[in-house]
């Protein structure tokens, strides 16, 4: 009678671990089972055919205050020319107490100091502006000289769902938002490509807009290149939510299925 009795117990604890098993591997493969929308680029686009994308406008960005600048010169003295590239190689281009990123900081005046040419005043001006300025009053003093002006702090940062989440610089006016995308690794397999939010700063506050990269019409669309300072977000679509979910459930269910183990055996401890 005993034996009937430990018998039947054991059946019940195994029929208990049984069928929370079952339970468990039925909901994993329901949830698991389902069916993803193909994203991809420029669905709407005609084939063979020609679209006129926005013209890049590098006259937009002006140098501000604070702004940091790489300028470098090149001539046919190299020895002289060292000179002139040593501030900004090691930081003393820099007008304002704090000295980084080895560039020329435009000071609270919007000033630069420059060697031989002292204090020049960029602010407003394009890097082209800069460029042919100090190319013209150094010629004097330089054979064939060629002015460099990039940008040091102007940088586009990139989140969510994107193969590399980063902060990219933008030495130059302006990047179109594919090459940004491009340089983040792509748009990732959790990605929408239909709802792109880009945030941007200006003078009357932060400007929103959604960008569906399924549709042609971005070429058209004068957030097509982005400016200074912009972010980028890739939102999670329904794939990444779905996996996201069903790894909650496959945790949730772990922890069910390891209680009633537990339970199973303290029953079997204090009822043998």
């Amino acid at each position: 009678m005993i034996i009937f009795k430990q018998l039947n117990r054991f059946n019940i604890h195994n029929n208990l671990l049984y069928s929370a098993v079952i339970l468990l591997f039925s909901i994993l493969s329901f949830s698991s089972c389902s069916t993803t929308k193909n994203s991809y680029y420029f669905k709407t686009v005609p084939k063979d055919t020609s679209i006129s994308s926005v013209e890049k406008v590098q006259a937009d960005a002006k140098i501000r205050k604070t702004d940091l600048l790489s300028i470098v010169v090149s001539s046919l003295n190299r020895e002289e020319d060292m000179i002139y590239n040593a501030p900004a190689l090691s930081g003393l281009g820099n007008t304002g107490a704090n000295v980084s990123n080895n560039g020329f900081q435009v000071d609270a005046n919007g000033d630069i100091r420059f060697h031989k040419l002292g204090l020049i005043h960029v602010e407003g001006m394009t890097r082209a502006a800069v460029k042919d300025k100090i190319q013209t009053d150094l010629s004097p003093y330089l054979k064939d000289v060629v002015v460099t002006v990039r940008f040091l702090n102007h940088r586009v940062t990139v989140l969510g769902e994107v193969v590399k989440p980063q902060v990219i610089q933008m030495p130059e006016e302006q990047m179109s938002l594919f090459e940004v995308l491009g340089s983040s690794g792509d748009v990732s397999q959790f990605g929408r490509r239909d709802n792109i939010l880009i945030i941007r700063e200006t003078e009357n506050g932060k400007q929103l807009k959604r960008i569906n990269l399924e549709d042609h019409s971005i070429f058209n669309s004068e957030w097509y290149y982005l400016k200074p300072d912009d972010v980028v977000y890739v939102e999670p679509n329904d794939k990444k939510v779905k996996e996201e979910n069903r790894s909650k459930r496959q945790q949730t269910m772990s922890l069910i299925l390891s209680g009633a183990s537990l339970a199973a055996i303290l029953l079997t401890r204090i009822f043998p």
